[in-house]
């Protein structure tokens, strides 16, 4: 799979910010890689309450996977965002969150993820 960056649209910009410890010349493939997550596992997009969005995934193991790898890594450099996998029933979703200095971070990735979402 070749990873390809989305434009940015004044809807998304900043969820990548100034807060990530990811260097600067990584941070277009972490955005590809959210960008594919998106275009290829997500399916829907939701608010959870203040500071939390659902983002319903194909449930499948290979998305899980994909997901929980992903979400690892993003902690790593980007420590505000907390991430929760769940697997029930047969349905996939992953629930992000952060505090609410970051909320304007957390809506421009949801605003992403929505716009990309699978049908």
């Amino acid at each position: 799979m070749e990873l390809q960056q989305v434009p940015a649209r004044p809807d998304d910009e900043g969820w990548a910010p100034p807060a990530c410890t990811l260097p600067t010349a990584e941070r277009p493939l972490r955005v590809a890689e959210f960008d594919a997550l998106f275009a290829e596992d997500v399916t829907a997009v939701r608010p959870a309450g203040a500071g939390r969005v659902r983002m319903e995934l194909r449930p499948d193991p290979r998305a899980a996977g994909r997901a929980a790898e992903l979400a690892a890594r993003e902690t790593g450099c980007c420590s505000f965002f907390t991430f929760t996998l769940t697997a029930t029933g047969g349905a996939l979703a992953m629930e992000i969150s952060t505090g609410d200095r970051h909320t304007g971070v957390l809506d421009a990735l949801a605003a992403r993820a929505a716009r990309m979402a699978a049908p």
